[in-house]
C-alpha cells in the first residue's frame, strides 16, 4: 500500500545529504580499498568520541554487535542472559547465536524498559550477564540495572540498536555497561545504505577480542588464534556514516520536534504515550491503543503508515517461547503499541495532519 505519509523513508534522509554522500563513495571507489580500511577507522574513532569512549569496533550489523560483545565477555553454553521480550527478534538471536539462554525480564510500564525489580527477582546461579534494551530510542533504568549488575558480579551489554544518540543527564547510553552494541540499519537515527553495527566499550581487551573475532579470529600476523567469523563494516557504509554522523544530533532533535508535537495534540491518550524522557531521541513514536488493529487500519485508509513494534513479545514467539515468563506488562504493552511516522523527512511540518487523523479515528 503506498502511504502519503509512511511509517518511514530512509531513502529520503540519505537524499538530503545526497552530494556529500556521492562524493564519499567516489573516494572509497578510488582508493580501492572496500574492506576495513581508513574510512571504517575514521567512522569508529569518531563515533568513539561522540559517544565519549574510547573504543569503537565496526562490524557487519547490529546483531553481530550483540553477539560478539557477548562472546568477547565469555558468554557461552550453559549462561542465562537475562534480556526483555519487548524488543526485536535480533535481541534474542544474537543471545542464542553465543551459546546462551535469553531469560526473559518483565518491562516497568512507566519507561517501557527492564524492570529493575523484576530483574533481580529473575537472575539465579547460571545468569551471566543482562543485556537492558533501550527501546525505541529511551532510555531504561541503566543506573539502577548496573547497581544491580553490580552485586551479583553481572556483565552488562546495552542493547543501543535503537538509541544512538540518547543520553541520561548528558551521559550517552552505550557508557553505562561493559559493552554495548549499535545498529546501522537504514532506519536508524544513524542509519547506513544496508546493514551495518559496531561496538563501543571502554575496555581495551574487549576491543581487541571484537576485532580479532569479527575478522576470523586473526590476529595482526594473520594468524587464527580464537573463534572467528566474518562480520566487517564495508568502506562504503562507514563513509556514509561519517556523512550522517555530524548531522545526528540535529536529527535526534528533529525528532523531539515531531514528538512534543504528538504529545500537545494527543494529550488525551494520556498514558498511552511514550515515557517523556527528556534523553528520548525517538526512534519509533509508540502510542499504546486498546483499538490498536482498527486504528492502525483506520490510518491507512487516511494514508498514514503506522507499525506494530513489538507485537508479540518475543516469550511468544515459536523461535525463543518460554512458557514459564510470567510477563504481563510485556504483554499489556504488545497487545497496544502503535508506531506513528516520526522521521523528520516524512512528517516534520506535517505532524498535525497525523494528530487530526489519529483523533477523528478514536474518537
Amino acid at each position: 500500500m503506498s502511504f502519503a505519509i509512511p511509517s518511514a523513508a530512509p531513502a529520503l534522509r540519505l537524499a538530503r545529504f545526497s552530494a556529500e554522500i556521492r562524493a564519499a563513495v567516489e573516494r572509497v571507489l578510488a582508493s580501492g580499498r572496500l574492506i576495513l580500511g581508513p574510512e571504517v577507522e575514521s567512522f569508529e574513532q569518531n563515533l568513539a568520541a561522540y559517544l565519549g569512549l574510547p573504543h569503537c569496533v565496526g562490524v557487519a550489523s547490529g546483531t553481530d554487535a550483540l553477539a560478539l560483545a557477548l562472546r568477547a565477555l565469555g558468554i557461552g553454553t550453559g549462561d542465562e542472559v537475562a534480556t526483555v521480550a519487548m524488543t526485536a527478534p535480533a535481541t534474542a538471536t544474537a543471545i542464542l547465536s553465543t551459546g546462551a539462554t535469553p531469560r526473559f525480564v518483565d518491562i516497568d510500564p512507566r519507561s517501557r524498559g527492564m524492570d529493575p525489580v523484576a530483574l533481580e527477582s529473575a537472575i539465579t546461579h547460571e545468569t551471566a550477564a543482562i543485556v537492558p534494551v533501550h527501546l525505541h530510542g529511551s532510555p531504561a533504568p541503566i543506573v539502577e540495572i548496573m547497581a544491580i549488575a553490580e552485586r551479583h558480579g553481572l556483565a552488562v551489554v546495552e542493547d543501543c540498536a535503537q538509541a544512538c544518540g540518547a543520553h541520561i543527564n548528558g551521559r550517552k547510553l552505550g557508557s553505562f555497561g561493559q559493552a554495548a552494541a549499535i545498529s546501522f540499519y537504514p532506519t536508524k537515527n544513524l542509519g547506513a545504505m544496508g546493514d551495518g553495527g559496531a561496538v563501543v566499550t571502554h575496555d581495551a581487551a574487549i576491543a581487541e577480542r571484537i576485532r580479532r573475532f569479527r575478522f576470523y579470529g586473526m590476529n595482526a600476523a594473520e594468524e587464527a588464534v580464537s573463534w572467528g567469523t566474518n562480520s566487517r563494516l564495508d568502506e562504503i557504509q562507514a563513509a556514509i556514516l561519517s556523512v550522517l554522523l555530524p548531522h545526528l544530533d540535529a536529527h535526534n532533535e528533529e525528532r523531539r520536534q515531531v514528538a512534543r508535537a504528538y504529545r500537545v495534540g494527543l494529550a488525551e491518550l494520556e498514558s498511552g504515550l511514550p515515557p517523556d524522557l527528556p534523553g528520548a531521541i525517538y526512534h519509533h513514536f509508540a502510542i499504546a491503543a486498546p483499538n490498536r488493529e482498527r486504528l492502525a487500519q483506520r490510518l491507512a485508509e487516511k494514508g498514514i503508515g503506522t507499525r506494530r513494534h513489538y507485537s508479540p513479545g518475543l516469550h511468544r514467539h515459536g523461535a525463543f517461547a518460554d512458557r514459564s515468563a510470567n510477563l504481563p506488562e510485556t504483554d499489556l504493552l504488545a497487545a497496544r503499541t502503535l508506531s506513528l511516522p516520526i522521521q523528520p523527512e516524512v512528517v516534520l511540518g506535517c505532524s498535525d495532519r497525523v494528530i487530526e487523523a489519529v483523533r477523528s479515528c478514536l474518537s
